[in-house]
């Protein structure tokens, strides 16, 4: 017979839930198989960078809790890990940054406090690049994140540590940001589900400063869309602390029929042949759920936005190093630059484009009476080296930085929900995703039909050779 736990990290949340209710293991034996895990098969990743201390007192609550008979839910006893710009109580935060290398917070980010209150075990933070400004996932403190899928490459950024502990099995989910697209690519790049909620579903309170305005918001990463709902409705509800939280008001309606828009590219932007060809193979499913889809370009113009979107980083990494002892020489070159050409943004330009970002929501209110859902790839590419910090050429053209992140970044404008989900992959057998975007609100509609979409076409059982290890 295996030993308590030495098959359980092939069990999402929903099943663990149940082997935890049953008591066919204990959230303590739970936890000392995923520790013995992450022992194994982390140094391998680089996915998580340091481990509560918490996490066994955590656990032995839980249990006692399942033995009265008291569980809070289904995320009882359940190991997750937190991305490193959340705040955890106890545990380093460093955004990946010398400049925060001794911060440890005294308090949980009310996202982890309300996923504690569920009765979750964390169990240690993951790692990213340095301010979560980077498409790929490597910093000074902890180094380069692989990805499960083919270790020589990365699992994108800036939830590439998240996303690497949850593909590799080292945890059944994880919680990460978005601020451009920071859950749904590494989410496509890892064959996982990835979830960027709408701005002000999940409230935040006590964390690091929101130096992307409130584009960031805080987003659950999973196998199945059952364990992503699970963690966003953990996450999710007002707080009088976040008055953006005070704002937002779920929609329940279902259109019928739901109206999807397919944008397999934007403009004259290079996308790799296999996402192309994989992601208008998925869409043809939403077909034969009787969504009424038509293929066309985007109905709004997003070279505007893309020309201001490097504005909105540079201040506000000038405004995260102001006043800070010696900050220039304890962040990297590429964020001193970035704090350089922010100090020079004039205050007339920068409130510019910030009219500019609600003159772009205004346009969202009339393309979403049109439709219902967006449909785009997540990523432009495929997975590249994994220390190297963006393709530099898709389907045989050279592109930027930005040029694999394309889809992504005027969702998080417009503070729309959007979710990633696994296409078919490629014929090397890396992952790659699209994503659904819909109205503001719209969160549930989302995850309604990406679970008819899962159930057609399910992914969970698919697992890298990192895990089998």
């Amino acid at each position: 017979m295996d030993a308590p736990g030495t098959t359980m990290w092939r069990l999402g949340i929903v099943e663990l839930s149940a082997v935890l209710a049953r008591r066919e293991i204990s959230p303590v034996e739970l936890l000392d198989a995923t520790l013995a895990r992450v022992e194994r098969i982390n140094p391998r990743l680089n996915a998580i960078i340091a481990q509560d201390p918490d996490a066994l007192a955590a656990a032995k609550e839980s249990e006692s809790r399942i033995a009265r008979g008291e569980a809070r839910g289904p995320l009882e006893g359940i190991p997750l890990t937190v991305k490193d710009n959340i705040l955890v109580r106890g545990m380093p935060a460093t955004w990946g940054s010398k400049l925060f290398r001794d911060f440890i917070p005294d308090r949980d980010e009310l996202p982890v406090a309300r996923l504690r209150d569920a009765g979750a075990v964390i169990l240690g933070k993951t790692n990213v690049p340095e301010f979560t400004l980077e498409g790929y996932t490597d910093n000074p403190l902890f180094g380069v994140t692989r990805n499960p899928w083919n270790t020589d490459l990365t699992p994108g950024g800036s939830s590439g540590g998240g996303v690497a502990s949850v593909a590799a099995g080292l945890t059944p989910a994880t919680i990460g940001t978005d601020g451009g697209g920071s859950i749904r690519r590494p989410a496509s790049h890892a064959g996982l589900v990835g979830m960027k909620p709408t701005t002000g579903l999940i409230a935040r309170d006590y964390g690091f400063p929101q130096i992307l305005l409130d584009f960031e918001v805080v987003g659950p990463i999973a196998r199945t869309v059952a364990d992503t709902s699970l963690l966003l409705k953990a996450m999710a509800g007002p707080a009088r602390r976040d008055r953006r939280s005070l704002l937002v008001a779920a929609s329940t309606s279902v259109p019928n029929p739901i109206r999807v828009l397919y944008v397999p590219r934007f403009g004259d932007n290079p996308v790799d042949p296999e996402i192309a060809a994989n992601c208008a193979d998925a869409v043809r499913s939403f077909e034969s759920f009787g969504c009424r889809v038509e293929e066309g370009p985007l109905p709004f113009d997003v070279e505007p936005l893309n020309a201001i979107w490097p504005l909105f980083g540079q201040v506000g990494v000038a405004h995260l190093l102001e006043g800070k002892t010696n900050a220039e020489k304890l962040v990297g070159e590429k964020l001193a630059n970035m704090a350089a050409e922010g100090r020079r943004v004039p205050a007339h330009r920068y409130l510019a484009a910030i009219e500019q970002v609600d003159q772009f929501r205004r346009t969202m209110r009339d393309v979403f009476d049109t439709w219902d859902v967006i449909m785009t790839p997540s990523a432009a590419a495929l997975p590249w080296p994994a220390a190297q910090p963006y393709p530099t050429e898709i389907d045989c053209k050279a592109v930027g930085p930005r040029g694999h992140a394309v889809y992504t970044g005027w969702v998080n404008a417009c503070g729309h929900p959007g979710l990633n989900l696994p296409a078919a992959p490629s014929d090397s057998g890396l992952p790659i995703g699209f994503q659904l975007i819909g109205d503001f609100g719209a969160d549930q509609l989302l995850l309604d039909l990406a679970s008819r979409y899962e159930a057609a076409h399910p992914w969970a059982d698919h697992w890298p050779a990192v895990a089998e290890g």
